[in-house]
């Protein structure tokens, strides 16, 4: 397998359609953590580096147990840290049965939650240091990322072994400009597509059915605009033309929301935290929310685009990214497997070159990019749960997503 090839869930059947209706006139698709602000007088921390090594007979500042290491800025023991962190997080509000008197120690700290929690704030414990469920799961997805790209490696084609000067040859700088230019052209043909699309409503109700439903199908219409573009941009890759129709299908019809996703982070403004789609229709997380989309779906997506935007990538890199996604040998249903390998080889040693050239002083910007696919398997997963939740709203997605996306009416 190639150096991306990652697993994932079978997605389903073939989607024919997809391209028989490019014959009929469309053309198919191209398209951490932040501590809440701290009080007034925010609390000196410690320094950083490892926390003072245990002797084995520190006791809790809060209740006097055993304690296992410093949490939330204060030496303190299991139940403690995690009674402190469930309390934060759900916002929770006690009530002492004694004025608010209880003296806290290990019997105490089960009876009464109000002053156990005052007695963890006067220890020191500090609510901006607990992090949120996502935020964990981003953090953690972020070291995971990190710690993969120190060891992911590009295995070399023996029958072409790299130079070390890492030279483009004539027909690698050939397919890359015919990428960008293939690219270009795909976003330059939705432009036009731009008044097919159903207006944004301006009814400030955010509760409105029929502006719910007008944002939905605004969503949707843009993202048949983006499958559009992908499809057009692949059938110009070279070696796509040579995979059977059925591989053809396989390939996109699994890749196609991960390329969506790629070309979203492509569109993210940082300062102002939205994402532009035809050069000036831009939402925010809030937006996406009025639509019908969950935060647990938007979320992801807006850190993804705010780690891409992080590594700040050319078109050329983009669509070298882009076409190694595509042609990924692991998909479900491709049968031709050591073409799709071979043919995914060329543009990671295309892309492996470019950057070797064009980012000499930074070694782990390559496998950094090659992870970001890793994420995107997350995140597809993600989208199939988004489009489940969809259909238990009863809302229906047109015919092409729904082939796209193997929903079953």
């Amino acid at each position: 397998m190639g150096p991306t090839q990652l697993s994932t869930q079978d997605h389903g059947k073939r989607v024919a359609s997809v391209f028989e209706m490019e014959e009929e006139g469309l053309a198919l698709f191209p398209g951490s953590e932040n501590p809440p602000e701290h009080a007034e007088n925010p609390p000196l921390k410690r320094k950083k580096g490892p926390a003072p090594k245990m002797l084995g007979n520190e006791v809790c500042s809060v209740c006097g147990d055993k304690a296992s290491g410093f949490h939330y800025n204060v030496l303190s023991c299991e139940g403690c840290k995690g009674f402190f962190r469930r309390s934060v997080i759900k916002g929770a509000q006690y009530a002492c049965k004694n004025g608010g008197k209880c003296e806290m120690d290990m019997y105490m700290r089960r009876k009464c939650q109000e002053c156990r929690l005052r007695k963890c704030q006067e220890a020191g414990m500090r609510e901006q240091y607990v992090l949120s469920e996502e935020q964990i799961r981003l953090k953690k997805l972020k070291k995971q990322e990190d710690d993969q790209a120190r060891t992911v490696v590009v295995r070399p084609n023996p029958s072409n072994p790299p130079s070390p000067s890492h030279k483009l040859t004539p027909e690698q700088l050939s397919m890359i400009k015919k990428l960008v230019a293939a690219q270009q052209q795909c976003n330059q043909r939705s432009f036009t597509d731009r008044l097919k699309v159903t207006p944004w409503p301006q009814i400030p109700d955010p509760n409105n059915r029929e502006a719910r439903q007008q944002r939905f199908a605004h969503f949707t219409e843009l993202a048949i605009i983006s499958v559009q573009e992908i499809v057009d941009f692949a059938k110009q890759l070279p070696g796509f033309l040579e995979l059977t129709r059925e591989d053809q299908i396989a390939l996109l019809k699994t890749s196609t929301i991960e390329v969506m996703l790629l070309e979203t982070s492509r569109r993210y403004n940082p300062e102002i935290e939205s994402i532009t789609f035809l050069k000036d229709l831009s939402y925010n997380r809030d937006d996406f929310a009025k639509a019908g989309l969950q935060f647990e779906f938007i979320n992801p997506i807006f850190e993804f685009s705010k780690g891409m935007n992080e590594l700040q990538l050319n078109d050329a890199e983009y669509a070298l990214l882009i076409a190694i996604n595509i042609f990924s040998a692991d998909r479900p249903n491709v049968q031709d497997q050591s073409l799709v390998e071979r043919l995914q080889h060329t543009y990671v040693e295309a892309l492996h070159s470019y950057i070797c050239i064009n980012r000499p002083n930074d070694r782990l910007m390559f496998p950094r990019m090659l992870m970001k696919l890793v994420s995107l398997r997350t995140l597809s997963s993600v989208h199939s749960e988004q489009v489940f939740a969809l259909r238990l709203q009863d809302k229906k997605l047109p015919p092409l997503l729904s082939e796209i996306w193997d929903v079953h009416e």
